[in-house]
């Protein structure tokens, strides 16, 4: 395997990390250079679950997606994280072995710290710590609501549920109530986000467009009522 191309070092790519938010010029070119920094194509691996190794990427261009695999080789995506998002915390706060694969979806630029380093990082700088917690925090939240779902919803309901996340991470609704998802995911790519087939992801689909909630503009999916798609998945979520 060819080995990834090496980046320039750079404080200034680091300061789309919210993790050091707040810190100044002289400690973001520190880190900058405690970090190896690598350019990496499309569909290459970052790391594979059950490895060794404890050291925190940042995402500082392009996306990648942490997913893993089961016995039998079906795909379960977990989350896709795009520029300024931290990989690989658990494993450098626990020094267990990596709990997911992650890869990357198009040319990314990442840079890495050191397990230790990134535990000293937090040590001496409090406000960093803060936000890992909460970053932790909102993680174990959104993986919860997201178990709820698998054990409680037909593929219907987890299908509407997916859609709305992924609307409001697009940035939720315009003036018109509309929510443009773009790109739009493949139909295998939302299947292994709920645990299901593609052939039932597309029948789906099919029912919201022909209700006239989704519609396919371009690359995109236009969900042509959120307030009504939240309504849905408030109703059987009984919340």
């Amino acid at each position: 395997m060819t080995p990834p191309a090496p980046a320039a070092r750079s404080s200034l790519a680091l300061r789309c990390v919210p993790l050091f938010e707040g810190l100044d010029a002289a400690r973001l070119d520190g880190i900058a250079q405690q970090c190896q920094w690598q350019q990496l194509p499309a569909r290459r691996r970052l790391f594979s679950r059950a490895a060794a190794g404890g050291d925190v990427y940042f995402v500082l261009a392009g996306r990648v997606r942490v997913t893993t695999y089961s016995a039998n080789g079906r795909q379960v995506t977990f989350r896709d994280c795009g520029p300024g998002e931290p990989i690989g915390l658990l494993a450098a706060l626990d020094g267990g072995a990596r709990s997911a694969d992650v890869v990357t979806l198009e040319s990314t630029l990442v840079a890495s710290l050191a397990p230790g380093d990134f535990r000293a990082l937090m040590a001496a700088e409090p406000g960093v710590a803060q936000r890992v917690v909460e970053g932790l925090c909102t993680l174990v939240r959104e993986l919860s609501e997201r178990v709820i779902d698998l054990s409680t919803l037909g593929v219907q309901n987890r299908l509407h549920a997916e859609l709305l996340r992924l609307a409001r991470a697009a940035g939720g609704a315009d003036a018109g109530g509309r929510a443009r998802i773009e790109p739009a995911p493949a139909h295998a790519e939302l299947a292994s986000r709920i645990s299901t087939n593609r052939e039932q992801v597309t029948r789906e689909l099919g029912a919201l467009t022909r209700q006239g909630l989704l519609a396919k503009d371009g690359r995109a999916f236009v969900v042509t009522d959120l307030a009504c798609l939240e309504r849905m998945v408030a109703e059987v979520r009984g919340e």
